[in-house]
């Protein structure tokens, strides 16, 4: 299966066609251990379905389903432009795609959301973005976390949302992380049931 599979269904949420391509090249330079790895390396932080292979694929799915349901409320997606809710869409798509670090380390990177920031930064000449855009994507990105933004060692090593747009992909993938969800996926294809 080619990269971008994985996100057929999500890619489609994009409206944009430039955005969506920029959201597919950078799918595409993903390490393979993204397709393959669980979304929690130690199993305690996310729910049973994120878990096991290709868990982490499911916990992005979950973080971009819950972001279009919520967009797709005019009460709270009336409050953005077209492009910022597919902007915000891909930065959920991309948030953890260096998660274990450029190269599969057996624990999560605690600075992975700073490390993807800078791989889309690394590779923007190859994205039909403009440097607001990449901006955008990388503070999103890289505040995602939200609270849980400090090392081992207690320090801050993450910055925490602070725009609109920044809370609200922080608020999908936290809602997306929560154990008490159970979110089903037909397991032949990762597509939301």
């Amino acid at each position: 299966m080619e990269k971008i599979d994985y996100f057929k269904k999500e890619l489609e949420f994009i409206e944009s066609d430039r955005i969506r391509r920029s959201c597919e090249t950078m799918i595409s330079l993903l390490p393979d251990y993204f397709f393959s790895i669980p979304a929690s390396s130690t199993g305690k932080y996310h729910p049973e379905f994120s878990l096991g292979d290709r868990g982490l694929v499911r916990h992005v799915k979950a973080a971009v389903k819950i972001a279009k349901d919520l967009l797709d409320n005019p009460c709270i997606g009336g409050k953005y432009t077209s492009d910022e809710k597919d902007l915000m869409i891909m930065t959920l798509i991309l948030h953890d795609g260096l998660k274990s670090g450029r190269t599969h380390n057996k624990y999560t990177q605690v600075d992975h959301p700073t490390l993807i920031k800078n791989y889309i930064i690394e590779n923007k000449d190859k994205l039909e973005l403009s440097e607001t855009e990449v901006t955008f994507v990388g503070r999103a990105i890289e505040s995602h976390m939200g609270p849980w933004n400090k090392d081992f060692n207690g320090n801050v090593v993450l910055p925490v949302p602070k725009t609109k747009y920044e809370n609200f992909v922080h608020m999908c993938d936290y809602l997306a992380s929560r154990k008490y969800l159970n979110i089903k996926f037909n397991e032949s294809d990762n597509i939301i049931e």
